[in-house]
């Protein structure tokens, strides 16, 4: 293609023959005028055989642009836009006159020459002067164009615009209206994602410019709305820093859910919860179990997942703002035949009382049931008299009523009772699950019947712990809490008594405290069974240190629900003085009233505080903190204000904690106060700053956050201030657990113990139940560290990482146990090692080998109750019983399928991997009893010449004689059985050896799939291979869900239920199960060999002979 010649004085001008044949430039680098200039060059052959100009300088074209004719700029210009990538070297030495000529009003192409210097600066690396020039360029700058310049400045133009949204969105003062031109480039780029279908990237830079317009535009335009939907959640839980635009975008969300014609109400109540907007949410429910089935069981499962949060004040709240149930008339269900359930007016907290609500008002005693004639296994520990047992609720049991003389008008009261009856036992149910009751129940069922603790273990450790340690000790105490946590069973203690007796003071705190863990979630039975141990009406006790530890007790027993026990606990805490039973009754009431901010309660507990006792005021503090936890209270001033007050650093420890408590999940609102803390100049207060940090931003993986504990974790003078620092990043980080070891990695390897301790928990915090590689490889060398407190601090978190992981799913878990029990056999371990590995155990094998730690619910949000658990859990450091409180953050790992009832059908499903992945570790094996073996002695040579004479004059005597018995025979070739045992034993092994070749057992080959029976262990890892039957008669109604509680939907509703039966734990006689309460007098304690129990003696009779 030839193109057309210039004038003589063009050419003149560029230094070229007007004959000579030029590279035409693209057809959209072209001028108004449609032609094209050319460029100094040598001629070449073309393609098709002709030539072309091989371009070597744009000198011509920089010359031009000194012209009078605007028709020359313009084709300098249009020559330079083309050849700008190859000679901008060239061009930006003269970019003064490319400017001048966008500055100069007169000339009709000033966004050409913007767009010409716009890349002259690009290729420069001055991307704020590019992106100024290209703003002026206008429509020339084509945000189509798939070019490197055009998608850098399109960045760049994006983030810039980012910055200035963020800028205007946190500035208090009217910022400046944004550039109109940059506002038309970012939105010319989301137009651009939507029309080429890429919603998701359109969403992504609408919540980074914070245009909420152009979200629920992508949104609405998109083909899948649900999927984006829920892929726009995620986001915000998880991308969006600022706490006030995080609600401005679920509040969009919640809006665009409900104008779907089928909306998703689980994701709308979780996003209401978000917002804290009980009313909303207790509307929603009344509506959906006011429909059908289908929507009542919907209903049903959005209650569990709240409950899963875990946020006490919020589930109170709507269940208050829920309807009464009102008692309705007794008469027959129309066509059933069977009489209409008649629910009870409910009080604040439902008790269960209604005989079809399955879940928690199955018919006889259950398996954690005690009796009152007959010892069992829920016989309190010591013998005193146990406290009567709360009041039941009363049931009305219904009697049919006897057909009306008039049957349209008693046809139709039916009905409309059977409509009433069925609403009130749907809200009966609904307000159960929201205020805990069946969920505990069903729980606690669960752990009691899958329970797989070894107690061989335990008694291992009981049998190798010095009596004088007192610390390794206690710390086998808290190990079997630990292992049994909410499991019920004792068995351990009471086989143990004298041993356990030995706890005195402060251990014997711990030791009764320890029954709360065991006992936890047992709502109905957790003051009887802590009576012998709970102050008598003001009479002293034996003791105040098992009276302030079972007021502790019961506030594990009832933690996050203390409804039934607060009272109670607020009494014994007004009626004495003794700062032991003060610190456990502070520490209870905490627990039980776990962030209601109850006033009352707070008085009291700050009354305590005021008597600047250094034990009962630590617990205060930390209580004060538990109160008012996330709720920003202006309580945190005074809390710091009494701080500077107090010379006690206990005391002093516990408000620093509290302090970061009362901002828990606040984000950037607490920085004011954080910023207080951490620049104040008692390490102590900056300590609490640390906390502060990590829960106030628990979970965001914030880089702000981040980067200032990092700042403290290498800067600050105090140790405890750089340990916790490091540790906080472990919060910070738990919703992304993968970041962690990465960022601690450097730090794990610092010269300060402390920094390393911090580091080690910190992945045991964030990675906890994951079984991640990268933990592991960071971790293992720290448990040998030279260091004890940093060997058990690495001990612990590898254990909290390696929870519910087997050997067939990572090697690492044998060795790991083989290393424990190394250093608990190991007499010259150093005792902090030693409770490490103690306390490793007991985590491991948690709850009976169902439960893991879990910081965040399934659903996305942080489980508040534990979070704090964690928290406090890691003040362990100061004060041993605080070890307690990581039974707060376990979270079992089971699927409960229930029906409409809330009971459980039989209901089977797969699990689509071998069954040693996930299951049970197998229990340690009882060392088997063999008889002893009698060695040879040593025979000296003269000895044995002198034995083989008397053998040989007693053989010729024999002879003599006529024989000799077969007794003295034997007696006198004793040196012959000597002589010849070596032989005999090596052929006997021989022997052994050649009958295993002989028959080799072959194992059976394992199944490649599991199937699963409700309810069933279902660990975290193992949710993705979980599948359901399509032929099942039961189908989850969120089909997403694989664990948890999981609402059935029957496809067969007119075919007679199969229940499951939770009155008896699964296998009776399993080893490592708790036995049941009629059997618990006759079976051997679990985990015990035959050998090591006697029965007891048989039961008193008269002889008549």
């Amino acid at each position: 293609m030839v193109v057309r010649a210039l004038s003589p004085r063009v050419h003149h001008e560029v230094g070229l023959a007007p004959r000579e044949k030029f590279a035409p430039a693209s057809p959209s680098d072209r001028g108004a005028s449609g032609s094209t200039s050319a460029v100094a060059g040598l001629p070449q052959h073309g393609p098709e055989g002709g030539t072309m100009t091989v371009v070597s300088t744009a000198s011509g074209l920089l010359a031009m642009l000194r012209e009078q004719h605007p028709v020359l700029k313009l084709h300098a210009l249009n020559n330079l836009n083309a050849f700008v990538d190859h000679f901008w070297p060239e061009v930006s030495t003269n970019i003064s006159a490319i400017e001048s000529l966008y500055e100069d009003e007169t000339f009709d192409q000033r966004q050409l020459a913007a767009l010409v210097a716009s890349k002259v600066f690009y290729y420069l690396g001055e991307l704020n002067d590019s992106l100024i020039y290209a703003l002026g360029a206008g429509p020339l700058f084509d945000v189509t164009e798939e070019s490197e310049y055009v998608q850098t400045l399109v960045a760049k133009c994006i983030d810039e615009y980012i910055s200035l949204s963020v800028k205007a969105s946190e500035t208090i003062e009217e910022s400046p209206p944004l550039d109109p031109r940059l506002l038309a480039i970012v939105e010319k780029m989301l137009d651009k994602c939507m029309a080429d279908g890429k919603f998701q990237q359109a969403v992504g830079i609408a919540l980074e410019c914070r245009r909420l317009d152009k979200l629920e535009e992508a949104i609405t335009k998109s083909e899948n709305i649900p999927s984006l939907l829920a892929y726009t959640l995620r986001l915000s839980q998880t991308f969006v820093t600022k706490r006030e635009f995080r609600h401005a975008v679920l509040r969009l969300l919640v809006r665009i859910y409900q104008s779907q014609p089928s909306p998703d109400y689980l994701s709308i109540c979780q996003c209401l919860m978000f917002l804290d907007d009980p009313s909303t949410v207790a509307t929603t429910l009344d509506d959906l179990i006011k429909g059908d089935k289908v929507d009542a069981l919907s209903a049903y499962q959005v209650a569990f997942d709240l409950f899963e949060n875990e946020y006490q004040l919020f589930l109170l709240n709507v269940r208050d703002r829920l309807p009464e149930v009102r008692a309705s008339s007794s008469l027959d269900v129309a066509g059933s035949g069977a009489p209409a359930a008649v629910p009870v007016a409910m009080p604040a907290q439902p008790v269960t009382a209604d005989a079809d609500n399955g879940a928690t008002a199955d018919s006889g005693p259950t398996a954690m049931d005690t009796s009152d004639g007959e010892p069992s296994e829920r016989t309190p520990l010591l013998a005193r008299e146990p406290s009567p047992a709360p009041q039941v609720q009363p049931v009305h049991v219904v009697q049919p009523v006897r057909e009306s003389p008039e049957p349209t008008a008693a046809a139709e009261d039916a009905a409309e009772s059977s409509e009433m009856s069925t609403y009130a036992q749907r809200l009966t149910r609904l307000k159960g699950i929201l205020s805990g009751e069946t969920p505990i129940n069903l729980t606690l069922q669960f752990l009691y019947s899958n329970n797989r603790s070894d107690l061989l273990i335990l008694k291992t450790i009981k049998q190798t712990v010095e009596l004088r340690n007192s610390v390794c000790h206690s710390a086998t105490i808290y190990s079997n809490a630990l292992m049994h946590a909410g499991t019920t069973v004792d068995t351990f203690l009471r086989d143990n008594l004298d041993w356990l007796s030995r706890a005195t003071n402060w251990a014997k705190f711990s030791a009764t405290a320890g029954l709360g863990v065991i006992h936890r979630g047992h709502l109905q039975q957790g003051r009887s069974l802590m009576a012998p141990y709970l102050p008598q009406n003001g009479t002293g006790g034996a003791s105040p240190y098992s009276e302030g530890g079972a007021l502790y007790a019961l506030g594990l027993i009832h933690a996050n629900h203390g409804e039934g026990i607060k009272q109670f606990l607020l009494e014994s805490l007004k009626n004495t003085n003794n700062e032991v039973i003060q610190h456990g009754a502070c520490l209870g009431l905490g627990l039980a009233a776990l962030g209601t901010a109850d006033e009352e309660i707070y008085e009291d507990v700050k009354n305590v505080l005021y008597t600047d006792s250094a034990v009962a005021g630590e617990a205060a503090g930390i209580a004060m903190g538990l109160l008012m936890v996330g709720t920003a209270s202006e309580k945190a001033g005074e809390m710091l204000a009494y701080a500077h007050e107090t010379q006690h650093e206990k005391i002093i420890r516990g408000l620093a904690l509290g302090i970061a408590l009362v901002v828990y999940g606040q984000e950037e609102e607490a920085d004011t106060l954080i910023e207080q803390m951490t620049r104040d100049q008692d390490p102590i207060l900056r300590y609490g700053g640390m906390y502060a940090l990590a829960l106030a931003y628990r979970g965001t993986a914030n880089n702000s956050a981040i980067r200032r504990l990092l700042h403290f974790a290498v800067s600050d003078v105090s140790d405890d201030v750089r340990r916790t620092a490091v540790l906080a990043l472990g919060f910070v980080l738990c919703s992304e657990p993968e970041q962690t070891p990465r960022i601690v990695s450097l730090l794990s390897e610092s010269y300060n113990a402390h920094v390393r301790y911090g580091a080690a928990m910190a992945v045991g915090i964030s990675c906890a139940g994951t079984a991640s590689s990268e933990a592991i490889s960071l971790l293992e060398p720290l448990t040998s560290d030279a260091v004890d407190f940093v060997r058990q601090g690495a001990l612990i978190a590898m254990a909290m990482v390696l929870m519910q992981t087997t050997e067939a799913r990572d090697p690492h878990v044998g060795a790991f146990r083989r290393q424990l029990e190394k250093i608990i056999l190991d007499k010259h371990e150093d005792t902090m090692s030693k409770m490490g590995a103690i306390l490793a155990q007991g985590i491991l094998d948690a709850g009976g080998r169902n439960v893991t730690i879990m910081l965040q619910s399934r659903s996305g949000h942080d489980r508040m109750t534990a979070v704090v658990g964690m928290a406090v859990f890691s003040q362990f450091w100061y004060w041993y019983p605080l070890l307690y409180f990581i039974s707060l953050s376990f979270a079992p790992t089971a699927f409960i399928g229930l029906n409409h009832e809330l009971r459980m059908p039989r209901f089977d499903f797969i699990s689509d991997i071998r069954p040693s992945v996930f299951g049970y570790p197998p229990s340690i094996a009882p060392p088997t009893t063999t008889s002893a073996v009698k060695f040879p002695t040593a025979v000296l040579s003269t000895s044995a010449r002198a034995k083989a004479r008397q053998k040989k004059d007693a053989a010729g005597k024999g002879h003599v004689l006529g024989g000799s018995s077969p007794g003295h025979a034997d007696v006198g070739s004793s040196a012959e059985v000597s002589g010849d045992f070596n032989e005999t034993t090596s052929s006997g092994k021989d022997g052994t050896a050649m009958e295993v070749e002989a028959g080799p057992e072959k194992k059976p080959a394992e199944a490649n799939t599991e199937v699963l029976s409700n309810p069933a262990r279902v660990v975290p890892a193992q949710e993705k291979y979980i599948k359901f039957r399509e032929d099942s008669r039961y189908m989850p109604v969120k089909r997403s869900r694989p664990s948890g509680f999981v609402m059935l939907k029957d496809l067969e509703p007119s075919e007679p239920e199969e229940l499951v039966s939770t009155d008896t734990p699964i296998s009776a006689g399993a080893p490592g199960t708790a036995p049941s309460a009629a059997a618990a007098a006759n079976a051997p304690p679990s985990g015990l060999g035959a050998d090591d129990w006697d029965p007891p003696p048989p039961e008193s009779f008269e002889y008549i002979p």
